[in-house]
């Protein structure tokens, strides 16, 4: 993964890039399941984007549950920059993070399954970075589409650093934020390691599982 800059702190609005009014080009299809990138999505189903580091490796782990996926795609969030390049979200004068969105039905799939995946996909302790891989963009994040996400994503978000505690890690610095505007990447960065399977992942891990439905509420 290409990591020119590392910026470790967020601009403000008034040193942000000024990006541009129409998106960028990306794909039209998902390279793995054939399906309409960007939608029509069907009704019923529920969106979330999680940031975790690398979007290449982290859009994997989300696409490889299967059950109840029906879309994911590699995009930017949570910055100031409207319709940004990855160039520019590298230059960290975005404040954008690397991030992937899941459409998911939840009738095949809970939300706490999705969270269970996000935690043990990557280390939610290290700030502005994932392993290697530094700067704002590589934060970790999630940014929920309703209150119910919010509460969920808040209660697992303090039993694993509860878990993390017991084993000497931590804290955790997730954000947890409502979902913005989300950005599609580039047509090259959607399903990347489906098309490079040996491509570079960036993705590490606490080796701590995530107790999901310990009863924690926020």
């Amino acid at each position: 993964m290409l990591n020119l800059f590392k910026r470790h702190s967020l601009p403000s609005a008034a040193n942000a890039l000024p990006g541009r009014s129409s998106p960028i080009p990306t794909a039209e299809r998902h390279f793995v399941n054939g399906r309409p990138l960007q939608g029509p999505y069907p009704d019923g189903l529920k969106q979330v984007v999680f940031g975790l580091g690398c979007f290449w490796g982290a859009e994997r782990k989300f696409w490889e549950m299967e059950a109840g996926i029906w879309i994911t795609a590699a995009g930017y969030t949570a910055g100031i920059t409207p319709n940004p390049t990855y160039e520019e979200v590298c230059s960290g004068l975005t404040g954008h993070n690397e991030v992937v969105l899941v459409v998911f039905d939840p009738e095949k799939t809970s939300f706490d399954a999705l969270l269970k995946t996000f935690w043990e996909s990557h280390d939610p302790t290290q700030g502005m970075r994932q392993g290697n891989d530094s700067g704002t963009q590589y934060r970790s994040g999630i940014y929920v589409s309703d209150a119910a996400q919010k509460a969920a994503a808040e209660a697992s978000k303090l039993a694993y650093g509860k878990a993390l505690a017991v084993r000497g890690i931590g804290p955790i610095t997730t954000e947890t934020l409502e979902a913005g505007p989300f950005y599609f990447a580039e047509d090259y960065h959607q399903q990347y390691l489906a098309k490079n399977p040996r491509g570079y992942c960036g993705l590490g891990g606490t080796g701590v599982a995530c107790p999901i439905g310990a009863g924690v509420s926020a």
